[in-house]
């Protein structure tokens, strides 16, 4: 438990999707004092260590917004977000008029954008606030936020934002988090298939991982998604960088709706999701990002799988 903190005024909040990320970050806030209102989640754990810290459990996303003024909804993307939102059953049904709806997750932007109207003509405010780095960082209260929301939504969600999230900027408009948060992605995913064949296309022509690390660690080419991602191959440590294949599959594809949203011509964009892509085909959906490399890899017929891995089949 953190050092206990005044009770908050006023706001009550929900919370959807107590996983990886959202752990931690409902975590935060049910210690800095607001009364707190969880969905049940398949994994037991994170709600009987929620409940224990003082949160309340509801049976359904209704009943959520019933018992919350604000609520955040961090789950795997779009879809998601909007079976939990619409429906009799939905949070949308609970809340009333003046309250706020906050997706935390990485969603399509075309979604986001017709959420805010539907729930704009009820009152409800709607903001995307996705979310950088790990959930290391989720339970100490220092993810990275970049907010799409009205200047008066932002500020009155500031104080919540603030007990689990150490950089918060507020990108612009509602839609906004979730179009810069693609952008980052798409970045991110970019150096992971672009790491991953460089490594395989080294150990085609006699360089070792290590070697190619000896030289691309330290250099200007260095960075700390580099550093997260090189310690599968190097180390076999699977936990360093969580984020599946799958996830990275779905927002490169994100991407692409936004692009064709504008008629963006995205090569770039489309050669790596055809790399994630054949990682999911090959069963590898439910790996963390960095093992990209061993699939790309081993499509090329070699093996750059960390002794760990060997051991495994």
């Amino acid at each position: 438990m953190g050092e206990e903190r005044a009770p908050p005024a006023s706001e009550r909040i929900g919370f959807i999707g107590v996983g990886m990320m959202g752990h931690g970050m409902a975590k935060n806030i049910v210690e800095a004092g607001y009364p707190l209102t969880i969905l049940g989640h398949r994994r037991r754990e994170p709600v009987q260590d929620l409940v224990g810290r003082g949160a309340k459990e509801a049976k359904s996303a209704r009943e959520v917004g019933e018992n919350a003024s604000i609520v955040f909804i961090c789950v795997t993307g779009s879809k998601e977000v909007e079976a939990l939102v619409r429906g009799a059953d939905g949070v949308a049904a609970g809340l009333a008029a003046g309250s706020i709806l906050v997706d935390c997750s990485t969603s399509n932007p075309n979604s986001t954008i017709a959420l805010t109207e539907e729930l704009g003509a009820r009152g409800i405010a709607y903001v995307d606030a996705p979310l950088g780095r790990t959930p290391k960082e989720a339970w100490e209260g220092k993810l990275d936020t970049m907010v799409g929301a009205s200047d008066a939504a932002f500020e009155r969600l500031r104080p919540v934002l603030e007990t689990w999230a150490g950089k918060i900027v507020h990108i612009g408009g509602t839609g906004d988090g979730h179009r810069m948060k693609l952008l980052q992605n798409f970045i991110a995913m970019g150096y992971a298939a672009l790491f991953s064949e460089a490594l395989t296309l080294a150990a085609k022509v006699g360089i070792t991982p290590q070697r190619f690390d000896n030289v691309i660690s330290g250099s200007r080419m260095d960075s700390g998604f580099y550093q997260t991602f090189m310690r599968w191959t190097l180390e076999g440590n699977r936990e360093a960088h969580r984020f599946t294949i799958a996830n990275g599959f779905k927002d490169v594809g994100y991407l692409e709706a936004m692009a064709d949203a504008v008629a963006l011509a995205n090569p770039l964009g489309n050669a790596i999701k055809n790399s994630f892509a054949l990682a999911v085909a090959a069963g590898a959906a439910e790996e963390y990002v960095p093992m990209l490399a061993t699939h790309i890899a081993r499509l090329n017929g070699v093996d750059i799988a960390p002794k760990p891995a060997r051991l495994e089949q």
